[in-house]
C-alpha cells in the first residue's frame, strides 16, 4: 500500500509552476535571512539562486518514503545510483563517466575550495573570469592564493572571452588552477564547442589544471546545448575537475550532494586527501536518496520546468521593454538568473543598492560582489511563481519611474 505522505500528487503541468509556496519560517535564507544580514524585513527576495518550487514528486516520496523507515546511519552511494548519474549524463550530454570517477561533497563550493588546496600552494596564482560566481574569489583568497582576473568583455549586450588576455594572464600570472564557470554565472553565457576547445588548448599548453562548476548545466534557452567540457577529448578530460550536482536541477540545495568527476586517478586522490582532510567522509544521506530519485524520475519535471522559466524570461523580457526602457537586460543563454544592466541611471553601485533595497523593496544580488566588472549591474532570480516575479518587477517599475 502507498503510504499517504500528504503532499499532492498530480501529472506535472505548467501550472504546477504557479503554486505560491510560503517559504518563510521555515530557517530559509533566502527568506528569513533578511533582517540578520540588515535589510528590511518585509524585503521582496530574489537574490540566492534557489528555485520557490517544490522538488520533483518522486523525489518527495523518496524522502517520506526514507524518513518514514526512522533510521538515519551513514550511507554510501550504492550501485543504482552510479548507474543513474551514468545513465543521466549520457542521456542528456553525451558524457561517459563511471563510478570510479566520482567523489561526492556536501557542495560545489566546498569542492571548488577542497581543488584550490589541493592543487595549488600558498600565493600560487589561480584565473577567473570575472563578473563570475563571487565564491570563487572567495575560496582563493581566504586560502592565500593569487586572484588573477581576465574580464569577460561585454560588446552589443553579449560576453565573449578575450582570449589573447586569457592566455597572457596565465603567462604573467604564473597561473596554476583556472576555475571556469559553464553555463556562466552571471552572465548568462553557455560556452560554445568552440570556445571551450580554445580555453582548454590554453590550459593545457601552459599545464594549468581547469576545474569546471557546471553546476547550470541543464538550464540553457531553448536552442542552446550545452558541453561538457571533460567530454571534449580524453586529454581534457584529464586535465579537469568537473563539478556538477542535482541542487541547481531539482531545487535540492538544503539536502547537500555533489558529484564531482575526476578522471585522472592521480587528480582524484590528491583530491580524496584534501576533503578527507576537511574532516568529510560521509554524505548526506538523505541527498543521496533525492539524488538517485531526480536522476532516475525527474525528467520529465525538469522538462516542464525549463519550459516555464523560459516563459518567466519571456515575461521579463516584455516587461522590462514597456516599463523600464533604461535598465538593459543582458540576453542568457543559460541559467535562471537575469544580468541587469542599470548603468544608464548613472548611478554608484551604492546609490542603486539603495533604491533597489529601500525604494523597490527587493533583493537582488549586487553586481559589484561578481567582480569590479559588474558594477553597475543586478543579478535576479526569475525562478519563482510568475504572480512572485510580476510583483516584484512592478516593485523595480515603480521606484525607477521618474528617473
Amino acid at each position: 500500500m502507498k503510504q499517504n505522505t500528504g503532499i499532492p500528487r498530480k501529472d506535472v503541468s505548467l501550472d504546477t509552476f504557479d503554486a505560491v509556496i510560503d517559504r518563510r519560517n521555515t530557517g530559509c535564507l533566502k527568506y528569513d535571512s533578511a533582517a540578520g544580514r540588515g535589510y528590511p524585513d518585509s524585503i521582496q527576495p530574489f537574490w540566492i539562486a534557489d528555485m520557490d518550487f517544490q522538488a520533483p514528486p518522486q523525489v518527495l516520496d523518496e524522502l517520506a518514503k526514507r524518513t518514514a523507515h526512522g533510521i538515519f546511519g551513514y550511507t554510501a552511494p550504492w550501485p543504482e545510483y552510479h548507474a543513474a548519474l551514468a545513465a543521466w549524463f549520457s542521456r542528456h550530454h553525451g558524457w561517459q563517466v563511471s563510478s570510479e570517477e566520482l567523489v561526492i561533497t556536501p557542495g560545489v563550493v566546498f569542492a571548488l575550495a577542497a581543488a584550490v588546496r589541493a592543487f595549488t600552494e600558498p600565493d600560487d596564482g589561480v584565473i577567473i573570469q570575472q563578473p563570475v560566481y563571487y565564491p570563487f574569489s572567495e575560496v582563493i583568497k581566504a586560502n592565500g592564493r593569487r586572484l588573477i582576473n581576465s574580464s569577460l568583455v561585454c560588446s552589443e549586450g553579449r560576453y565573449h572571452i578575450d582570449f589573447a588576455d586569457f592566455e597572457k594572464k596565465i603567462v604573467e600570472g604564473r597561473a596554476k588552477l583556472f576555475i571556469l564557470c559553464s553555463p556562466h554565472n552571471p552572465v548568462g553565457r553557455v560556452w560554445s564547442r568552440q570556445e571551450l576547445l580554445r580555453l582548454a588548448d590554453i590550459c593545457l599548453k601552459h599545464d594549468v589544471l581547469i576545474v569546471a562548476d557546471e553546476i547550470h548545466h541543464e538550464f540553457t534557452r531553448p536552442g542552446i546545448t550545452h558541453t561538457v567540457l571533460a567530454g571534449l577529448s580524453e586529454e581534457i578530460a584529464r586535465h579537469t575537475i568537473t563539478c556538477t550536482a542535482p541542487s541547481k536541477t531539482f531545487n535540492l540545495a538544503g539536502l547537500q550532494v555533489s558529484n564531482i568527476f575526476i578522471r585522472d586517478s592521480l587528480l582524484r586522490r590528491r583530491f580524496r586527501r584534501e576533503v578527507s582532510a576537511a574532516g568529510y567522509g560521509h554524505p548526506n544521506a538523505l541527498g543521496l536518496f533525492a539524488c538517485h530519485a531526480a536522476y532516475t524520475h525527474g525528467e520529465k519535471w525538469l522538462e516542464v520546468l525549463r519550459l516555464y522559466l523560459e516563459r518567466n524570461y519571456q515575461r521579463t523580457k516584455e516587461f522590462l521593454h514597456q516599463e523600464l526602457p533604461k535598465v538593459r537586460l543582458v540576453e542568457p543563454e543559460g541559467t535562471y538568473l537575469l544580468w541587469l544592466d542599470f548603468r544608464a541611471f548613472g548611478l554608484t553601485d551604492e546609490q542603486l543598492d539603495d533604491i533597489i533595497i529601500h525604494k523597490a523593496g527587493l533583493w537582488l544580488d549586487s553586481g559589484h560582489i561578481f567582480g569590479a566588472d559588474g558594477s553597475g549591474f543586478q543579478r535576479m532570480n526569475i525562478a519563482c511563481p510568475w504572480t512572485t516575479l510580476e510583483k516584484g518587477l512592478k516593485s523595480l517599475a515603480a521606484a525607477f519611474k521618474a528617473m
